[in-house]
Order: C-alpha cells, then sequence, then structure tokens
C-alpha cells in the first residue's frame, strides 16, 4: 500500500488528490512501523538485542542520506513529461523511484516466517520449533534433524491462560477489531499502565523536538541566506533573522513557489543526516554495554542544549553546526528509545504497545512542527526553551522504566 500510494502521488495533477494520498502512506507506514519493530527483536538474544536493533535504527539514517542524495540528483533536473494537460516533473519522478524499495521490501517479507515467540504465546508449539529448525538450517547449513532442541515447553501460567481463552471463544478465532480493543484495553490495567503512559509521554515530547526541529532547519538555511542577500556581511541571530523575514512578507502564503531549488538546500540536508551516521555507530557498539536509559538521558538532554543553543546561532555556519550536533544525538537516542519501547511490553501486547507509543510520537511530530513554526514567527525565542526542556524532561522519565539491557523478553 505504500510504494502504491507514493506512485499514485506522484502522477496526482491537483494538491488535494495529491494530500490524499500522502496521507494514506502515512498511514501505511504508521501500520508497519510497530510491526517492525515487535518482530525483529523477538528473532534477537538477549546478549545483543540492543546492539541489532541500533543496526536496524542506523538503516532509517542511511535511508534518509540515500533519500537527500537522490533528491540532489533528480529534482535540480529538467527531465519530465510537460503538456498543457499533464504533467510529470523531476519531483515527480523522484517519488516515483522512492517507491522501489517498498515494493522490493514487501516481496522479500513474503519468504519470512511469523515470529517464534509470537506462536509459543499462543500456543503452537511445533510450528515455533519449525521455524527454529529452519533458523538453524539456515545459520549452521546442517541438516533440521540435527537441531538439538526437540520440544518446546510452556510454562503452567500461559498453559492456564491458554486453556481458558480457548474455553471462552470456544474455538473460533476473535475477530480482529475485538483483538485490537482487547489488546488496547489491557495497555491501560495494572501492571502494564505505568509503562503505557510513560512510553506515551516520552515518544510525544521526544517526538516534538525531532520533527519539530529536524523540519524547520532548512527553513532556518533558508531564512539566513535571504537576510545575507539583503544584508552581505552582516551577522544575526535566529530572532533577528525570523523577524526580517516576517516583516517583509517573503514567506507569505501568497508568495510564488519557485521550481528551481538551489543545490546548498541539498548539501546542507546531507551534511545534517550524514552526521548522525557515527552516532549510529555508537549506539550499536554500546548499546548493550551502557544501556538503553543512559543514551537516552544522554541524548535528550544534548538535544535540549542544542535546541537552546539555536537562540545563540548568528549566521549559516552556526546554524549548520547545531543542526548537526542536534541530528547526531537525537539520531542515538531514537535507537534507544526505540529498544526501550520495544522491549517494555510483553509479546501479546507489544505491537499494540509501540503503535500506541507511535501515535503519540505522530501527534509530537505534527504539533512541533506547527507550535514551532507559529512560534517562531511571534516570539521566536519560546520555542527554542521550550523545545529543550520538553526534550529533557521527556528523557529523564524513562528512568522510571525497567532496565531492560541484556534481560529476556517477557
Amino acid at each position: 500500500m505504500n510504494a502504491m500510494c507514493i506512485v499514485a502521488s506522484s502522477f496526482c495533477q491537483t494538491y488535494a488528490l495529491f494530500m490524499v494520498f500522502r496521507f494514506l502512506n502515512g498511514a501505511a507506514l504508521g501500520g508497519s512501523g510497530p510491526v517492525i519493530w515487535s518482530y525483529f527483536a523477538e528473532f534477537q538474544p538477549k546478549s545483543k538485542r540492543g546492539s541489532m536493533l541500533s543496526f536496524m535504527a542506523a538503516f532509517w539514517t542511511l535511508g534518509n542520506l540515500f533519500v537527500a542524495g537522490l533528491a540532489w540528483l533528480i529534482i535540480p533536473s529538467t527531465i519530465g513529461l510537460y503538456t498543457p494537460y499533464f504533467v510529470y516533473n523531476s519531483w515527480r519522478i523522484f517519488l516515483l523511484v522512492c517507491s522501489l524499495p517498498s515494493f522490493l521490501v514487501a516481496a522479500l517479507l513474503l519468504y519470512l516466517p511469523e515470529s517464534p515467540k509470537f506462536l509459543l504465546s499462543q500456543g503452537r508449539n511445533e510450528e515455533a520449533l519449525a521455524i527454529f529448525r529452519g533458523i538453524y538450517v539456515t545459520n549452521t547449513g546442517k541438516s533440521k534433524d540435527l537441531y538439538p532442541v526437540k520440544e518446546l515447553l510452556i510454562d503452567a501460567k500461559l498453559q492456564y491462560e491458554l486453556e481458558n481463552s480457548t474455553k471462552k471463544i470456544k474455538g473460533k478465532y476473535v475477530t480482529m477489531l475485538s483483538d485490537i480493543m482487547d489488546n488496547s484495553k489491557q495497555l491501560f490495567m495494572t501492571p502494564i499502565v505505568k509503562f503505557t503512559i510513560i512510553s506515551i509521554t516520552i515518544n510525544f515530547t521526544f517526538h516534538i523536538g525531532y520533527y519539530g526541529l529536524m523540519m524547520w532547519f532548512p527553513e532556518l538555511f533558508n531564512r539566513f541566506d535571504e537576510y545575507a542577500r539583503n544584508h552581505p556581511g552582516e551577522e544575526a541571530s535566529v530572532c533577528q533573522v525570523t523577524s526580517y523575514v516576517v516583516s517583509s512578507g517573503s514567506h507569505s502564503d501568497s508568495g510564488v513557489c519557485s521550481a528551481k531549488i538551489p543545490s546548498t538546500v541539498f548539501m546542507e540536508s546531507l551534511i545534517t543526516v550524514a552526521s548522525a551516521l557515527p552516532a549510529n555507530i555508537l549506539a550499536v557498539i554500546g548499546m548493550d554495554r551502557l544501556g538503553r536509559k543512559f543514551f537516552l538521558v544522554f541524548s535528550t538532554v544534548s538535544a535540549g542544549l542544542c535546541s537552546a543553543g539555536m537562540f545563540f546561532v548568528y549566521n549559516k555556519t552556526h546554524n549548520l553546526i547545531v543542526s548537526a550536533v542536534f541530528s547526531g544525538v537525537i539520531s542515538c537516542g531514537n535507537a534507544a528509545l526505540d529498544c526501550l519501547i520495544t522491549e517494555v511490553f510483553p509479546t501479546h501486547l507489544r505491537a499494540t504497545g509501540v503503535a500506541i507509543s507511535m501515535v503519540a510520537a505522530r501527534l509530537g511530530g505534527i504539533i512541533g512542527n506547527v507550535v514551532i513554526a507559529t512560534l517562531l514567527d511571534m516570539y521566536c525565542p519560546a520555542p527554542t526553551f521550550i523545545v529543550a526542556i520538553l526534550l529533557a524532561g521527556g528523557g529523564l522519565m524513562c528512568l522510571f522504566l525497567p532496565n531492560t539491557t541484556r534481560t529476556a523478553l517477557s
């Protein structure tokens, strides 16, 4: 669905239809995200789970880097189809190319097995054992008959719950809607409710800063460029530059949008995104040694300082340095947050718990983007310090969650 919506949006000739398909695209991504983290985590040994989840998170950065480079290659060009009734220009071709990985992933997913931990939680021992044998064959190249485990046992408590559940439904599958409602209800009952509320709060505050600032760094680059063109050789703070741009009216809704994008925009985006790679490497190496809480607290406090530091930026170079440092530390924190949120929920609630946390994250991203944009133009100092407090405060809340480093998934 994600890939098809991207392709469809590239052919849209009206803004309204384009937004419909972009909304559906976001919905498709929102549904797959929680499942990916839960699925991947359940295949990892506890000693390496943090490193492997951080390794997977690094591909978010690599994907952003690939997209930024691809945009630089395709969008500035004049390739495309131009007629009086239909236009398929370079940015539409860029969208079309971006859909190809999703088609590839959809095909590859057909070859992946179900999570053995999920099957065990449903009492499907033989199916889980068959998957373990298949993994053994893939990893060692030996016959599945040589797999040392001959039988999988379920603890008495889970066995009782499965038998009780089977009696209640009388052999019939529970509908998808009732299953979702039941899982959602369990997330807000003791003892899970504490984890749910903290996870929602951390994701909400974290992504206000993450999306709010990362989306607005390119705009700040543009504003510094505009100020420099009209005031050559002069330095000015973010607030002074913003005040000038707002008063001149050059960013009003009635302005004409130019299809030509300066190459510096792509260069600055590449530098900002690439700065996250060293942080991702550190997360992979240290996540199972230093722990999720260390990385999350360190990154959110550091990102908060970067946000506050935006108030003291006086030129485009300063803005690039702050945005690069922010991108690095926030990416490291994102890896730690993804690990922690994935691990605190039990298997039968993991995907739903991560999904609800991601809903909070998306709401935080929307609010952060809108609020920062509005406050930046109305009262400039406010957003930088508000985001700093939210990031640091949200990160410190992880101290109330259990330590999941090198512990077995429940």
